[in-house]
Parts: structure tokens; sequence; C-alpha cells
């Protein structure tokens, strides 16, 4: 297939399970210009547009595209300037994809790292001034500072920014150090197709040869026990070695379900730091460098609007800025308060003071799957009530402050390590499905109209 082909397909996928807004603001006038050694090198017309696609759809985006061509790539976007300032001669031109059997050992140059996410674009504040000096003194030093470097926060909060940052610091101070950034998804890839091709030693040259292993949400490789024997080897090799190793996850270590108690205590072996939603200054200071960067102007009023009531996670916060924009541009209207309110209706949420209840959350979910309250509490354990008590289960967890015995009481008495599982579970499954995520998000909003 052409990239035109291939290109036409994902956009028709996207459009059937991203909302109608999203899909005309930023992906409907995209263009796929070429499939080069994995990457997928995508044109948008903005250059906010760009970083808002790359930092909240690129998982999405490619999912479709796996399931079209057959094999994994990366899908970057870029604007026209973007793209004409990349080395044309490297990139040739094809219009044919063409898979590669070998495993890509590629690591030793700065296209992994995404152009923006460097120390000097990191805004700091209370809630992440910690973590960022602990992976300063990791990039200033590697394997000498913090070995591991264990970062771990929620979604969006910016432990992929600091990943990138240390990369960028690590190469800008020496530029032939083998850097190598990565997720335990591909390396749990890589290390499947290392096994189906026979490409044992290939590999390990990949993830044992280089200076400074940065691995993002580990969380993922548990229940994984092979991967998890590879990478515990790996570990030791790169750590015996003197080589830096940084892992960031969702949660701390000791908070992930069936991960070997050996690689738990190696990652509690250097230092942990955690980082957490920023405070309003951190939020004004992050919308101000951006509108800065690109050279905007919008009423403080504006900003001040967006900083209270988006707190969740800074991807949000800056996603509210450019859905703002784009609104702002499509309406053909100057930006005031007004139009922020209007243009971010769908996505405010309720203020924190209103108090949800494990009752309202079993009374929405099981009127979405058709199951009644008192099975919520019952042994009973097939699949058409087990798999929503999982996503009530998840949601009391996410929406209320109640202990996990808590919740495993309001459950039928069940033991708090079901409601860890049950959490993990539902976790796993919005990564891997979008239209599952888009579900219980729809989920998520009724709960809060309660």
């Amino acid at each position: 297939m052409s990239e035109q082909e291939i290109w036409k397909k994902v956009l028709e996928v996207a459009e059937s399970e991203i909302s109608k807004t999203t899909f005309n603001t930023f992906l409907k006038d995209t263009e796929l210009k070429e499939i080069r050694d994995n990457v997928a090198y995508i044109f948008v017309i903005h250059e906010f547009y760009a970083d808002w696609l790359n930092s909240n759809y690129k998982d999405v985006i490619q999912t479709i595209m796996k399931d079209i061509i057959g094999y994994e790539v990366d899908p970057k976007f870029y604007t026209a300037e973007q793209l004409a300032e990349l080395d044309e001669t490297s990139r040739k031109q094809s219009n044919t994809v063409k898979k590669t059997s070998a495993i890509d050992d590629s690591h030793d140059d700065m296209d992994q790292f995404n152009t923006h996410n460097t120390f000097d674009t990191f805004v700091i504040g209370p809630g992440n001034r910690f973590p960022h000096a602990a992976s300063l003194a990791v990039a200033e030093a590697p394997a000498q500072a913090y070995n591991p470097l264990f970062i771990y926060g929620g979604v969006g909060l910016g432990k992929t920014h600091l990943m990138h940052a240390i990369g960028h610091h690590v190469l800008s101070n020496k530029p032939n150090a083998k850097v190598l950034y990565t997720s335990s998804e591909k390396f749990t890839n890589d290390f499947i197709k290392s096994i189906r091709n026979n490409e044992p030693e290939a590999f390990r040259e990949k993830y044992r040869n280089i200076d400074v292993l940065l691995i993002d949400d580990i969380q993922f490789i548990q229940n994984k026990e092979q991967t998890q024997e590879e990478f515990f080897h790996t570990f030791n090799e790169l750590h015996q070695n003197k080589k830096q190793i940084v892992i960031s996850s969702d949660r701390p270590p000791k908070e992930i379900a069936k991960l070997e108690d050996r690689l738990r205590s190696r990652f509690e072996w250097g230092l942990i730091v955690d980082i957490t939603p920023p405070d309003y200054e951190t939020r004004m200071a992050i919308l101000q460098k951006k509108i800065e960067e690109e050279n905007l102007e919008i009423p403080a009023e504006a900003l001040n609007y967006i900083a209270n009531q988006i707190q969740s996670n800074i991807r949000e916060l800056e996603g509210a800025l450019t859905r703002l924009l784009a609104y702002s541009k499509l309406q053909g209207k100057p930006i005031t308060t007004e139009l922020a309110a209007e243009a971010l209706k769908d996505i405010i949420q309720v203020p924190k003071s209103k108090k949800i209840s494990i009752q309202d959350i079993q009374k929405v979910v099981g009127h979405y799957y058709n199951v009644r309250i008192e099975d919520f509490s019952a042994k009973k354990r097939t699949k058409s009530i087990a798999y929503p008590r999982q996503i009530a289960m998840y949601l009391s967890r996410e929406l209320t402050d109640f202990s996990l015995p808590k919740i495993g009481e309001e459950f039928g008495g069940r033991d708090h390590t079901t409601v860890i599982h049950a959490h993990e579970k539902i976790s796993n499954d919005i990564k891997a499905d979008p239209i599952f995520k888009q579900e219980v998000e729809d989920l998520e909003k009724e709960i809060r109209k309660q």
C-alpha cells in the first residue's frame, strides 16, 4: 500500500473511534508523508496541533497503524517547517512500506526524543521540584548519582518529559554516548520478536550495549514472567557495568502487583521520586510558557480560567489550551474567558468539593451494563457481572477517596487485593482499547452528574 492508501484507512478508523470535534480539528487535514525506519512522518498544519497530537494521540494512531500495516511504527507529527528541517537526504521517499525483520538497534542519536522535552522547557513547581533535580543530577553524571532513578506519578504529569530531557542532556554533553529510550511494551515486543526470529544476541546488543537506558511505564511488565526474567538480567548487566538506568511508572515499585520480588528490590536500590499534580501557580506558569513558545497573546483572564478549571495534569492543561486556540481559529472569534468556557465545556470537571459515593458509581455502571446493584456485592463470577464489577471498583478508586478495604467492603466484603487487581485490569484494558477508554470516560462523566 502507498502512504496515501495507508493514511486513508487510518483516518477512516480514527474517525469512528474518537470524537467528531477532535477528529475534524486535529486529524482530518493530516497527511502521511512517509514511513522510514519504522517511523511514520505525519504532516499537520500548525505546530500546536503537532504538539497536542504527539502528546495525546500517538498511542491511538500507533495501534490503528499496527492493525492496518501489520507491524509497529512510531507516529510523529510535524508541520511543513519542521519536516523541512529534517535531513532530506536521509529520508528517501518511497511509495511502498517495507517491513524489517531484524530488531531495530538505533539508539545513539536525538531522533528518539521529542525536541520540546528538555530541561529548559520543564516548568518547575512544588510537585515536581525533587524529580527534576534528581533527573538533572542523573543527566549530569550518569550512573554516579542515583542508579536506578525510579520516577512515578499519574498520567500527564511530566515523567516522559523528564526522561526525554535526560536523554537530550546526556547526548548534548556526550554526543557519542549510547542512550536508549523505550517503553516496557516495546521491550516486551522486541523480546518476543527476538525469540520468534531466533535473534537473542541482537536483542541483547540493543538493550545491554548502551550507556543509559530510559524505560517508560514499567508497570506493564507485570504478569509477564519471561519478560521480567529478561529485564532482570538486562538490569543486572547494565548496573554491574555502571550504566545508568531510569525507570518510570504510574505507581511505586511496592504497588506493582505480580512483579518479581527480586526486580522490585532492584527498583528500590537507587532513588524513588514521585510527581504530583501541579498547583495553581505552576499551572499558570505552564500556560504562560506555552503561549510564549507559540508567540501568542491570550488575555490573562482566559489563562486564569483554564488554570482554575483544569487541575488534574499537565497534558490535560496543555490540551485545553490547544483546544481553545483551535476553537478560536475555527469560530473566527477572539479569545476571552467566555469563549474559553464555551470551548472547554465538554471537558471541564465537576469541582472536587462534590463528593461521589460508591453507590453513585454502582448505580451508573449497573444501569449501563444492565447489572442489578445487589449483584455487585454477590459472589457471582459470570463475566456479565464480574467485569462491570471490576469497572465499578476501578472508578471507585479513581473518583473517591475511600480506602481499598472500604471499597472492597462496599462490593460484598471483598479483599483489598481484589480491588487492586480490578484497578490494574481495567487500567490495562483502557490503555489497550481506545473504544473502551471512551466508554469508561463516558461513565465517569455520567457519574459526576449524579
